[in-house]
């Protein structure tokens, strides 16, 4: 799945930069903004007996505007990012004996662990208009991202972060938006390092954003 990603924002953001050269592009953003989402692993999709995991995510957000096909208005949104989190090892037996100090391991990850994950991500988004002041959206981002603390399914260090929103967006003033949704999110690192079997979350979110 993360390959596939990086392919489709490679090929995106190579096709989104020729295109650019051809027309008089401002580097400034059209709107700003502020995104909170919430996310767990424990919910209708995943629900994992082995472990925890949950995380409060506080994005900034520029918005630039890529054009319009069809009826929809598409937007890149650059997304710079801390997420506070929240884990635990359930299941001790996950640490198996062929491991290199397994015991020593299991002590450690069975802790309750407060981590933090520091990332930028850029998203491509979606919207076509319901109703007036009221749009459908949905974006697909990719980001990269350093997490500070190792556990039983994820090395510390260099990771990738995906996600899928689907929403809406309301103008609640002339040039003032919120916007309401829910995610699917993943963390893992490619194979770079090991382990890598990396955390899943369905989430909550709401954000603001206004014309600049």
């Amino acid at each position: 799945m993360i390959k596939k990603a990086i392919l489709f924002f490679t090929f995106f953001f190579v096709t989104y930069c020729y295109n650019q050269n051809k027309k008089d592009w401002s580097l400034n953003p059209k709107k700003i903004g502020v995104l909170y989402n919430y996310g767990s692993e424990d919910n209708f999709l995943f629900d994992d007996k082995d472990y925890t995991y949950s995380t409060n995510t506080l994005k900034l957000q520029a918005f630039y505007n890529l054009g319009t096909w069809r009826n929809f208005d598409f937007e890149l949104i650059v997304q710079p990012q801390v997420q506070f989190l929240q884990h635990q090892l359930l299941n001790e037996f996950y640490v198996t004996p062929d491991q290199e100090n397994y015991r020593e391991k299991i002590a450690e990850f069975i802790q309750p662990k407060n981590m933090n994950l520091y990332g930028i991500e850029f998203g491509f988004a979606g919207k076509k208009e319901l109703f007036k002041k009221l749009d459908l959206q949905a974006s697909i981002s990719l980001g990269f991202s350093y997490i500070d603390t190792r556990t039983e399914r994820l090395a510390k260090g260099f990771t990738f972060i995906e996600n899928f929103s689907l929403g809406f967006s309301y103008q609640i003033f002339k040039e003032s938006f919120l916007y309401i949704g829910s995610n699917f999110g993943h963390v893992s690192n490619l194979n770079f390092q090991k382990p890598n079997d990396g955390y899943n979350i369905l989430g909550i979110e709401i954000g603001y954003s206004f014309n600049i």
